[in-house]
């Protein structure tokens, strides 16, 4: 295993890794301030961008990682993300975040013109059908968000990503009414009114699929998904390992390869993955504003300002006290990315301590949280960009006993880790998924 793909986690320089998705100066700034609502707009107004938020999400992929292993996976979904960027740069749109699992964003300015963009997404969807085994499903919204450390925030950029992930299919290209009333009068798309819950009342107004219309020309990308000398899409993959999917990708029946780049990269990790749950009672009323912005109850301006901000001080708190507890060896902070925190240690004892002190100790700072803990073959490392990502079944497991199945406070460990820890005070459980059985031990 090549060194820049993971190294000894006890390696991992934790003073000097960045957050993804955390932008930790504007926390600093909140918390020195007097934390009103005067304060929320002043921090908060210096970054208000106006444009497009593009969101893609696989479709199917769930049934195809069940024949298949990790990086066969991670090759299947690399095709659509490189031509969804390769279409999206040649409109005028940029990379928002780490393109990391199946997920992908595209910002546009507001003078791209929705026709432009409208056509840029068709030819997408059209080479992703000739080239890719995946689909995808697309949201888009015109709108007004806080652009912070290269994520986008606030109601509307939470309300197209809700509508991406849960209410559109693979092919599909959906668009709000924010999109739809910027078509040049006369335009030759076709745009059939879509049911989505929520929807009219909140920041979308309604919504729209595309069902047809002008495609940009096909011409616009070469071959391998990029444009000329245009960057590659941000990949969440180290350089090393990002060249041998490709190699993968190439030859996809080549089952010989895939185990030999398995063997390279792949390690046995345990994974833990924390969802932040709420916090004292001042805090939940925050939580409600949020869910009222989402509802579109709020004002226009994208829901509570405070409430953004109250949530990335909680994300810091978490972050912060992560850190004071990880052992100095042996276990790292992958990311803290809004209310999610994931950590990786070379082996499940320590890991499961960590878990169960992190949950005290948040629960002493005022926080509740569900925690979910798996152990299998990993992909870790730092990515081009210099932040660390981790991917395998064992994020997938942790994820889904934490954000899916526990009640708050609870962690939830998988056979595997039980199989090392010592399980006075947990639980058997079994819970059925989607007609799959699942039993862990719930604490």
């Amino acid at each position: 295993m090549t060194p820049d793909t993971f190294p000894d986690p006890g390696t991992f320089d934790l003073a000097r890794d960045v957050a993804p998705g955390l932008p930790l100066t504007l926390v600093e700034q909140w918390r020195a301030s007097g934390r009103t609502a005067v304060d929320a707009r002043r921090l908060l107004g210096a970054h208000v961008t106006t444009g497009y938020s593009v969101v893609s999400d696989s479709a199917g992929l769930t049934r195809l990682s069940r024949s298949l292993g990790l990086l066969e996976v991670l090759a299947l979904i690399d095709g659509p993300k490189r031509l969804l960027h390769a279409y999206g740069t040649a409109a005028g749109g940029r990379a928002v975040g780490v393109w990391a699992a199946d997920n992908a964003q595209m910002f546009h300015p507001a003078s791209t013109g929705a026709d432009v963009l409208l056509s840029a997404l068709l030819r997408t969807q059209d080479e992703i059908v000739r080239r890719c085994r995946v689909r995808i499903g697309v949201g888009v919204h015109h709108g007004s968000f806080y652009d912070l450390d290269g994520g986008l925030y606030g109601a509307e950029a939470d309300a197209v990503e809700v509508l991406a992930e849960s209410h559109t299919e693979g092919g599909e290209i959906a668009v709000t009414e924010a999109v739809a009333e910027r078509l040049p009068e006369g335009h030759s798309f076709v745009l059939r009114r879509k049911d989505v819950p929520g929807v009219p009342g909140g920041p979308l107004r309604a919504v729209y699929r595309v069902l047809d219309g002008p495609r940009a020309a096909a011409e616009t990308a070469s071959g391998n998904g990029t444009l000329g000398d245009r960057a590659w899409y941000p990949i969440p993959y180290s350089a090393a390992f990002y060249e041998d999917l490709l190699r993968l990708e190439r030859d996809p029946g080549n089952a010989g390869l895939a185990q030999t780049l398995a063997e390279r990269h792949l390690r046995e990790r345990t994974v833990v993955l924390v969802e932040r749950g709420e916090a004292d009672a001042g805090d939940r009323a925050v939580d409600e504003a949020v869910h009222q912005a989402v509802d579109g109850v709020v004002d226009g301006h994208g829901g509570s300002e405070v409430a953004i901000l109250r949530g990335l001080d909680l994300s810091a708190l978490m972050r912060e006290t992560g850190r004071r507890l990880l052992p100095p060896e042996g276990a790292v902070e992958i990311k803290v990315a809004g209310p999610l925190a994931i950590y990786l240690f070379d082996e499940p004892g320590p890991a499961v301590r960590f878990a169960r002190d992190l949950r005290t100790a948040l629960a002493e700072a005022g926080m509740t949280c569900r925690i979910g803990v798996d152990t299998g073959p990993v992909l870790a490392g730092r990515t081009p960009a210099g932040v660390w990502d981790v991917a395998g079944a064992p994020v997938n497991l942790a994820s889904k006993m934490a954000q899916d199945l526990a009640p708050q406070q609870a962690v939830c460990l998988s056979e595997a880790v039980g199989a090392h820890a010592d399980l006075d005070g947990f639980a058997h459980v079994r819970h059925t998924v989607s007609g799959v059985d699942m039993t862990f031990h719930q604490g």
